[in-house]
């Protein structure tokens, strides 16, 4: 038995679930989000709660029946409260910037690099050095998040880089000279 696919899934107020066979559609403030689900989980919706079980009891699809839960309570959350990666850009002469849909980054390159924002994704640079990627996919927001850290990921030495703001870098001792 899943410990996570027996919880129920509360659905707050503005969030409109429709379910058609295993198709789920989720629609929220935040945007609209479907997902095909395998067809041997039931997903039942009563009231303000949605269940998902798996009925055959077949060990094969139990697999599915805690995941299936958690991708569908992630889209929940994500049409009503939005998901959100914040980055931090190190080093001296880094910086971000925004202009139009675009992600400018001046990361100790010789030419600046440029990232288009993507559908379902919006970014904000409230400060040459913070970027904050929201969207209501996390999967979609985590993805991209991680693209932008690919650009100039964190060095152990100096610590400049891209780095998300809950990462922490373990530093390394430079060059020790000769011991004795």
């Amino acid at each position: 038995m899943s410990r996570i696919g027996k919880m129920p899934i509360t659905v707050p107020a503005g969030v409109d679930v429709k379910i058609d066979g295993s198709t789920v559609t989720v629609k929220g403030a935040k945007g609209t989000l479907t997902r095909e689900f395998p067809a041997a989980i039931a997903i039942e919706q009563e009231g303000a709660s949605i269940k998902v079980s798996n009925p055959s009891g077949n060990p094969a699809n139990a697999a599915y029946w805690g995941l299936s839960r958690s991708l569908l309570a992630n889209m929940i959350y994500g049409c009503s409260e939005s998901f959100k990666k914040e980055l931090e850009v190190n080093g001296t002469g880094y910086r971000a910037q925004k202009q139009g849909k675009k992600l400018i980054l001046t990361v100790g390159y010789s030419h600046p690099v440029e990232m288009e924002e993507k559908d379902g994704i919006t970014i904000d640079v409230p400060s040459a050095n913070k970027i904050i990627i929201s969207g209501p996919d996390k999967q979609k927001v985590g993805q991209f998040a991680a693209e932008v850290r690919e650009k100039r990921p964190p060095e152990p030495y100096k610590g400049k880089g891209i780095k998300y703001a809950t990462e922490t870098i373990r530093r390394k001792e430079g060059k020790a000279g000769k011991g004795k």
